[in-house]
């Protein structure tokens, strides 16, 4: 090797060290959190889940990184936002309700899924059973269908002389779901003693307005909200 060259070899090392060590840094895993609503309605759920990774010993933007994905209450974005998750190839998906776990489970067969539901992830096609979910899902569910007609039961006592009681929904759910939650309702009218029940539906701030209001003029005793993120938020 000429001595020039020699030199100018030597020159170009300090620059090139900084580009190599940086090369071998490990790359954090990647944690895709896909949820229906917005991040302004979400600030309670962001929190806990924070506390959750730091319980197990992570903490984000230091051996883990967090993609989030808010569909802003419209639902048909989770199938994109979903998609776009695994494109970036992060190593698990966090859902935040049915409609995304289905999201994320229509998009991907191999990154795991743990799913918060409030349906029966069985009958919704989530998992195989519930002690054996199978598949790249797992997840908590409230089993909130099943005790649908308990919130009903325990206005009733509280409200006795109620002739009328209303239900809110938001019809932006799975069709299935919101007619079975119309049928449920309506099937518990008599047998609670009850003239009638008022199914109201709402998705978006003014429709939620429009929907107490609506519980006033039609004079129900009392409304029961059924779960769903947007009025979680």
């Amino acid at each position: 090797m000429r001595r020039r060259d020699f030199i100018g070899f030597l020159g170009s090392m300090p620059a090139a060290w900084p580009l190599a060590t940086r090369a071998k840094q490990p790359t954090l895993p990647a944690v895709g959190f896909l949820n229906a609503a917005s991040r302004n309605q979400s600030a309670h759920v962001v929190h806990a889940f924070h506390l959750g990774l730091n319980e197990t010993g992570y903490v984000e933007n230091r051996n883990v990184t967090i993609e989030y994905r808010w569909a802003d209450n419209q639902y048909e974005r989770l199938q994109a936002l979903a998609a776009d998750l695994v494109s970036r190839r992060v190593n698990v998906i966090a859902t935040g309700s049915n409609r995304a776990a289905m999201a994320a489970k229509a998009a991907t067969a191999t990154i795991p899924i743990v799913f918060l539901t409030a349906g029966d992830p069985v009958n919704d096609g989530l998992v195989a059973s519930l002690n054996r979910p199978g598949g790249n899902l797992t997840g908590v569910t409230t089993l909130s269908l099943e005790i649908g007609p308990k919130l009903f039961e325990v206005l009733r006592e509280l409200l006795p002389t109620a002739t009328a009681i209303a239900m809110l929904i938001n019809p932006n759910m799975r069709p299935a779901l919101v007619e079975t939650l119309k049928s449920q309702a309506q099937a518990l009218a008599l047998p609670l003693g009850l003239q009638m029940i008022h199914v109201l539906q709402a998705t978006t701030d003014q429709e939620l307005d429009n929907a107490f209001s609506t519980v006033i003029q039609r004079g129900a005793g009392g409304l029961v909200i059924t779960p769903d993120p947007f009025f979680l938020g």
